[in-house]
């Protein structure tokens, strides 16, 4: 149930951090206001590994072997804040959301399917239902605008 619990707190703060970050972009620019974000969760992280003193975990030993590929989290991680800065202004949160969710939804399923692991109909179903909800909620806004 704490795994439940921390998964919405994190799609909550996802959201709420698209949405700050996305105004700061605004009056700074996509990048530098991408560039502030990580920034600013540098000094956060940084602070928390003094304050836990574990820094030492940092070293080029337990780094070096680790796969290039896993490594590449932080660049993905940019290009979400910098795409989130751009896309958030333009397009009512609710939208920018789900969309969101349909791609990180799809992505699951074919890393999923890709691993070897079984596809749900279910989920296809679900995906399938999101998009068919997005489309009448847009033509729903369309009308009333």
């Amino acid at each position: 149930m704490l795994y439940v619990v921390l998964a919405l707190i994190s799609g909550c703060l996802v959201i709420l951090s698209m949405v700050i970050n996305s105004h700061l972009a605004k009056k700074i620019g996509v990048f530098q206001g991408t560039f502030v974000n990580y920034l600013v969760g540098l000094l956060f992280i940084s602070m928390i590994l003094i304050f836990k003193n574990e820094f030492s975990n940092l070293s080029f030993n337990r780094l070096s072997p680790i796969p290039f590929w896993a490594y590449l989290g932080g660049l993905i991680g940019v290009s979400v804040v910098a795409i989130s800065n751009i896309i958030i202004p333009k397009i009512p949160t609710i939208y920018s959301t789900l969309l969101i969710f349909l791609g990180q939804l799809f992505t699951g399923i074919g890393i999923d399917y890709f691993r070897g692991s079984l596809i749900s109909k279910g989920k296809i179903i679900g995906g399938l239902f999101i998009i068919a909800g997005l489309i009448y909620n847009f033509n729903v806004d369309k009308q009333d605008s």
